[in-house]
């Protein structure tokens, strides 16, 4: 399977965050309306993806959940049928929900920098390292580390889990809140 290391982060300042990254980036920006089911898993995730309305891949990973640069490994498989498959899938595991976002990607390296705006959760980034064969998760987490400070991504705007947590941990609070 492949490897990255990753990280995110909620963002403070959307516009800023786009100059740092546009300076530093070596192609893009791009613009990906993404909405992403999550299914059950045994192990780690699976979600289906589909990008503008135009083409989807199924996706596994399985990374630990913690604040900071992490290892995630992952598979991804591309569907010519996403209605289909997502009614498969919604029946054998059942859905645990969902995530739309506007993603803007840019490329610096291996590494490609997320700027998404969630919906219904606010503005968050990623950083994906994309490890090459035989690269070590450390040499990942140095580029990772490097690249925040440039994009100066603060470690108590780091977050763990994936947006789904994050939506979900979001709403608790609202509801315990009101």
């Amino acid at each position: 399977m492949a490897r990255n290391v990753e990280i995110k982060a909620r963002v403070r300042d959307m516009a800023r965050l786009r100059h740092l990254a546009a300076e530093l980036a070596t192609d893009g920006p791009w613009t990906l309306d993404q909405v992403d089911i999550f299914f059950h898993a045994h192990h780690g995730r699976l979600k289906l993806r589909t990008i503008n309305d135009e083409e989807s891949e199924l996706i596994y990973y399985h990374r630990d959940d913690y604040a900071g640069p992490k290892t995630s490994t992952y598979a991804r498989s591309v569907t010519p049928d996403p209605v289909g498959l997502r009614q498969i899938l919604s029946a054998v595991l059942g859905e645990l929900g969902q995530v739309r976002k506007r993603r803007t990607l840019y490329l610096v390296g291996q590494t490609r920098i997320h700027l998404d705006e969630v919906e219904d959760l606010g503005n968050y980034m990623e950083l994906e390292v994309v490890l090459r064969e035989g690269q070590s998760p450390t040499i990942g987490e140095a580029i990772a580390e490097d690249l925040m400070e440039r994009l100066e991504i603060r470690r108590r705007d780091l977050c763990d889990g994936a947006y789904l947590d994050l939506f979900e941990s979001s709403q608790v609070r609202r509801a315990a809140d009101e």
